[in-house]
């Protein structure tokens, strides 16, 4: 090979590297981290936000919000908003186009729950005990900073699962009217022996059209010394929501074998937004 052929080849070659090099590359950005203090929870506190395609804040549209609990960015936020982002496309049209919030954790357990009765018997829990203060937090000051920041209209959903299904359930018994739609998964009932569901349904009878997806897979034993099995409790809680006799409620109850507590989130929020909508 002559000298010019070598001299020319090598010009070319540095000429493709030279602009592999000078590719661009930039962030992929699916949504914003907004942090401010609580004064409920004495602490800063964070929420993960998603909004859809399309979304202007200049413009009139408004969007319902999904409020997801455990919410982080190594939770369940980002599925959650995948799922509701593709029932949303056009050609699917299951759910309208959403606003997905996230509730990060800082004290999961302490925030999820409420105070027990056998100190002892949960001791391996602490910290523990503070839904009603988690619960003033989301009502009073997560869902008035999206309103006022966000294009939100009324429509509000909560999704929760294991000690976040618990909690939800808690909301849906004492605040039924915080939300329109829960999507309670594998809620954790065997939490203080049982004891939510001897919680009074008078607030939740007199609440309308609500809908209220509960779905639970193959779990067995609570990890507590009380024997409770968690597909049972689901099943007692969906009980006891159907004897309030309130027809203006959708209650659906979803059993899913092939799945474990580990498991279940993704498939059953799937279903929920199938079977509700």
């Amino acid at each position: 090979m002559n000298t010019r052929l070598i001299f020319f080849s090598f010009l070319f070659l540095v000429s493709i590297a030279t602009r592999a090099q000078s590719s661009q590359s930039k962030p992929l950005t699916i949504g914003s981290t907004e942090t401010f203090n609580s004064s409920f929870l004495k602490e800063p506190r964070s929420i993960n936000v998603y909004v859809p395609v399309g979304y202007n804040p200049k413009d009139t549209v408004t969007y319902p919000v999904v409020y997801v609990l455990d919410g982080g960015l190594d939770e369940d936020f980002l599925h959650i908003a995948g799922i509701y982002q593709f029932n949303s496309f056009e050609w699917i049209n299951l759910v309208p186009k959403s606003i997905v919030v996230g509730i990060v954790n800082t004290a999961r357990r302490r925030d999820m729950t409420f105070p027990v009765s056998n100190k002892e018997a949960y001791k391996r829990f602490e910290p523990l005990g503070g839904s009603e203060a988690f619960m003033n937090y989301i009502e009073k000051e997560v869902i008035p900073f999206v309103g006022s920041h966000y294009k939100t209209n009324s429509y509000k959903t909560i999704v929760g699962q294991s000690l976040a299904g618990l909690f939800a359930t808690e909301v849906l018994l004492k605040r039924p009217t915080l939300f329109n739609e829960y999507i309670i998964v594998s809620p954790s009932i065997w939490w203080n022996d049982g004891s939510l569901l001897n919680e009074s349904i008078e607030a939740f009878s007199k609440a309308n059209q609500l809908k209220i997806y509960i779905g639970v897979g193959k779990e067995g034993l609570a990890p507590i010394k009380e024997p409770h099995v968690m597909e049972v409790d689901a099943n007692l809680l969906v009980e006891k929501l159907k004897a309030a006799k309130n027809s203006t409620h959708k209650i659906v109850f979803d059993y899913l074998p092939n799945e474990t507590h580990a498991t279940v989130t993704h498939q059953a929020v799937f279903n929920a937004l199938r079977l509700l909508h």
